[in-house]
């Protein structure tokens, strides 16, 4: 008999699987924050929610509490003073150990359901977790919702469907029987069980808490494995939001809360320490290369998934929409401050100028305009401060302030401070553009995360995409595009991002961004170049996450 979470969730999940089989636009969680979808008291009740939970213990009744800590500062000035269970790290693992078996017994379907449910709950949370993302990260309501609600839902049943697919390939028994001539056939009975490989740790990052947790978070869970939730210090609310749904799930359900628990965890030699565990066997992480580097040296015993830092670039060729293209640019070095790692930081331009719509655009002329695009576009502070959100960290403040020094080329666009009209305590900047030529590697060559971007000048169109090529293959990247009105332009693109392994955008002028990835249908991250060693999401993401142990004996 079907486990009954599974039968109850069973439409949603067919579609989810048919929607991986074919990329076209799915989804169960709809997007925009409607009344008529998530209740008309919806918006109210989930920044109440929110607001109830500052000052106050949050309370997980997990094993090896030992201690409370409030670490998070809120970018828009927002006070939490938030205390989450500071627990003991042996403790976790071994409750998480212990709870593994019931988990394996209810079988691939019982887990999907549970899954199913538990993001269908989180769902139903989406203005209290969006509230959550927005306090602590920074970002702009709209984006909060949208990322931490329900697109961060979309990647978490993405990874569930991956999960169930490459599960359900797999016959529970067989008879196994061999003729033997003219004697009796050797005739075996099989019985094949899916087994987790051990302890799933899913370390959080700063700036997209839900949003690039859930993939790693579903597809262990989903495959077998207990999962601890590490989240970065700075956005733990999300995260225990999260932990605290999926807890109550698995309770109701009849298995044992501590497949899911949440570790905060305030100094980098305990996470080191946790990440190395013997019992810990898959780590999901996203953040920059020194510690993302570290775990894949060290962590050995683990299967890592690391999504790491990068430079994502673009090369302009021609256009035969100048203007659109730099409104669609304007709007991609934007969003969120550029806190995003999708986001274009080197923009690859010709030294001779570009063919356009508005006739010929010398090199300086494409990097003035695309400025004056980005002040144009952020001129309306409500504007302005809804897609810009806040500056999530003070490191990304004093790179902003590094950069239009002018030590890493021309100052084309310097950053400005903008005022909050409801958060007077957030740091609001806009974005740094500068100018460089392809020589000064050393400016443009390395991540610098936030709202900096350099327009690089390149011999050619051919050379750009030899340049953009070797950014990916020597410095990673998640997104490269093209705009170009030559097909031979498209086509070396085209070859060049195979080649690389990197995702490409060609000439998006309308609503759609390079920076923005729609689960069931993009893969965000290839997997073959140093941004990432995984993507979210295919089979390589969750296959590696289980095992299939055998068992035979003969039967007459």
């Amino acid at each position: 008999m079907a486990h009954p979470l599974f039968e109850k969730h069973r439409a949603t999940l067919d579609a989810a699987v048919e929607a991986i089989h074919n990329r076209g636009y799915w989804t169960p969680y709809p997007e925009m924050p409607s009344p008529k979808v998530y209740g008309e008291t919806a918006l109210a009740d989930g920044k109440a929610a929110v607001e109830a939970l500052a000052g106050r213990d949050f309370a997980l009744d997990q094993p090896g509490t030992s201690g409370w800590a409030a670490p998070e500062k809120s970018p828009y000035g927002v006070k939490l003073d938030v205390r989450y269970p500071v627990c003991e790290v042996e403790a976790l693992i071994a409750a998480a150990q212990a709870a593994m078996p019931g988990w394996r017994r209810i079988g691939a379907e019982g887990r999907a359901g549970v899954c199913l449910e538990i993001l269908d709950r989180l769902n139903k949370k989406s203005f209290e977790i969006a509230h959550a993302v927005m306090y602590t990260t920074g970002q702009g309501w709209m984006m909060a919702f949208q990322a931490g609600g329900p697109h961060a839902q979309d990647r978490g049943l993405e990874a569930v469907a991956y999960a169930w697919d490459e599960q359900r390939r797999i016959p529970a028994t067989s008879v196994w029987e061999k003729p033997q001539g003219k004697n009796p056939a050797l005739k075996m009975q099989k019985h094949y069980e899916i087994v987790g490989r051990g302890v799933a740790l899913v370390i959080g990052c700063g700036t997209f808490p839900t949003w690039n947790t859930y993939p790693g978070l579903f597809a262990a869970l989903a495959t077998g494995n207990p999962v601890i939730v590490k989240p970065h210090g700075n956005a733990v609310l999300p995260a225990a939001i999260t932990v605290k749904i999926a807890r109550e799930v698995l309770a109701e359900a009849g298995l044992d809360p501590n497949l899911v628990s949440l570790a905060v965890v305030e100094k980098r030699a305990a996470t080191q320490a946790l990440a190395t565990h013997p019992a810990v066997k898959s780590i999901d992480f996203t953040g920059g290369n020194v510690f993302g580097q570290w775990l894949l040296d060290h962590a050995r015993q683990a299967q890592v998934y690391a999504e790491l830092a990068g430079v994502n670039n673009v090369v302009i060729e021609s256009t035969n929409e100048y203007k659109a293209m730099l409104r669609n640019l304007a709007f991609t070095l934007s969003l969120y401050s550029g806190q995003m790692c999708t986001t274009t930081q080197a923009i690859l331009v010709p030294a001779g100028g570009i063919a356009t719509d508005q006739g010929h655009k010398s090199f300086d002329e494409v990097a003035a305009d695309l400025g004056a695009a980005i002040t144009k576009f952020l001129s309306d502070v409500n504007v302005a401060t809804a897609v810009l959100g806040a500056i999530q960290s003070e490191a990304t403040l004093a790179r902003i302030e590094e950069c239009q020094s002018g030590e890493y080329g021309k100052v084309v666009l310097a950053s400005t401070k903008i005022a909050h009209p409801e958060f007077p305590a957030a740091e609001v900047r806009t974005p740094v553009l500068l100018a460089c030529d392809a020589a000064d590697e050393a400016s443009y060559m390395e991540e610098r995360f936030g709202p900096i971007a350099f327009v690089v000048k390149v011999a050619d169109g051919a050379e750009a995409v030899r340049l953009s090529e070797r950014i990916v293959r020597e410095h990673g990247a998640l997104t490269v595009g093209v705009y170009s009105t030559r097909a031979d332009v498209i086509e070396a693109m085209t070859e060049a991002t195979l080649a690389a392994g990197v995702a490409l955008s060609i000439n998006l002028t309308g609503g759609v961004f390079v920076n923005q990835s729609a689960a069931f249908s993009d893969y965000h991250g290839v997997g073959m170049n140093p941004a990432a060693n995984a993507s979210y999401s295919d089979a390589a993401f969750v296959a590696n996450r289980f095992r299939v142990v055998q068992r035979r004996y003969h039967v007459e």
